[in-house]
C-alpha cells in the first residue's frame, strides 16, 4: 500500500472515530427514537473506524476540537443542523472514497453506509424546531418585508431618528402579535398534526426578534440615514444566517434562497422609501 493511500485511510479513521464520539454524546443526551437513531449512527461510525484500522494498522485519536465545535453548534442551532453540517464534510470526501474502491473492496460498503444509510437515519430524527420551520420562515420573512418597508418609508417621511425607531418598534410588535394570531387560526383551521399554539409561538418569536434587530440602530445612532443603512445591513445578516440554516436542514440551494429573500426585502424597502418621500412632499410633513 503506497503512502498516499495510507494517509487517506488514516484521515478517514480520524473522521470516523471523531463522529462516533460526537454521535455517542448526542445519543446519551437525546430521548426516545432520536436516542436510538443517534446510537445506531454512532455504532456505524465505530464499525467503519475498525474496518479502516485493518488496513492502516494504527490506532487514531479523535479530533476533540471538532467534537466541541459541533456540540456547540448543536446547542445553538439544533441537532439536525449540527449533524447535517458534519455530514457535509463526508460528502466532500466522496471522491476520495471512490478512489479507494478498486484497491480496498470494503470501501464500497462503507461508502454506501455514509451516503445512503446514514442520510436515511438522519431524516428520521424528530426535532420540534425543524417541524415548525415553515412558521419561522413566515414570521421572519414578513418582519423583514413589512418592517424594512415601514422603516424606509418612515425614515424619509419623518427624518427624526428616535421617532422613527419608536414608530417602527410599535408597528413591529403589533404586527408580530397579529401574525402569530393569524398563524394560530390558520393551523387550527387546517387540522393537521402541528400544534396551532406552537406554530403561532415560532412565528411570533421569529417576527419579534427580527423586529428588535432591525429597529435598534435607530436608538443608538444620531443620523437617520446611517440608521437606515445599519438596518439594511442587519437585514442582510438575518437573511444570510437564516437562509444558510434553512438550506442546510432542508437540503435547499443556498444562493437561490438568499437572492430571493434579499431581493424582496430590498425591493419593498426601496418602494417604501419613495412613498415616504412623496408623502413628505405632498403633505409637507415636518417633525
Amino acid at each position: 500500500m503506497d503512502e498516499d493511500v495510507k494517509r487517506t485511510i488514516i484521515e478517514f479513521q480520524k473522521n470516523e472515530i471523531t463522529e462516533h464520539i460526537f454521535y455517542d454524546i448526542l445519543a446519551k443526551k437525546a430521548k426516545g427514537e432520536n436516542a436510538k437513531t443517534l446510537m445506531k449512527i454512532s455504532g456505524d461510525e465505530l464499525r467503519h473506524y475498525h474496518e479502516w484500522k485493518k488496513y492502516s494498522g494504527k490506532e487514531v485519536k479523535p479530533c476533540r476540537l471538532t467534537i466541541l465545535k459541533y456540540l456547540l453548534i448543536s446547542k445553538i442551532f439544533g441537532l439536525t443542523f449540527a449533524i447535517k453540517m458534519m455530514e457535509r464534510g463526508e460528502e466532500r470526501a466522496e471522491k476520495e472514497y471512490e478512489k479507494l474502491i478498486d484497491k480496498i473492496p470494503e470501501a464500497k460498503d462503507i461508502l454506501h453506509d455514509e451516503f445512503e444509510h446514514e442520510n436515511l437515519l438522519i431524516e428520521m430524527i424528530d426535532e420540534e424546531k425543524i417541524n415548525y420551520i415553515g412558521s419561522m420562515v413566515l414570521g421572519l420573512n414578513d418582519a423583514l418585508v413589512e418592517l424594512m418597508g415601514a422603516l424606509a418609508g418612515l425614515t424619509f417621511a419623518l427624518q427624526n431618528v428616535r421617532v422613527i425607531g419608536m414608530a417602527g418598534l410599535i408597528t413591529g410588535i403589533a404586527a408580530s402579535l397579529s401574525m402569530a394570531s393569524s398563524e394560530y387560526l390558520a393551523k387550527k383551521s387546517e387540522g393537521g398534526e402541528k400544534s396551532p399554539f406552537k406554530a403561532s409561538f415560532y412565528t411570533g418569536i421569529a417576527y419579534i426578534f427580527t423586529v428588535l434587530f432591525l429597529v435598534f440602530p435607530y436608538f443608538i445612532l444620531s443620523s437617520y440615514y446611517f440608521a437606515l443603512l445599519a438596518t439594511i445591513f442587519n437585514a442582510f445578516l438575518v437573511i444570510l444566517l437564516f437562509t444558510f440554516f434553512v438550506s442546510v436542514v432542508k437540503d435547499l440551494v443556498f444562493h437561490k434562497l438568499f437572492i430571493e429573500m434579499m431581493g424582496i426585502s430590498l425591493g419593498i424597502a426601496a418602494i417604501s422609501f419613495v412613498i415616504g418621500w412623496i408623502v413628505r412632499i405632498v403633505f409637507n410633513v415636518e417633525v
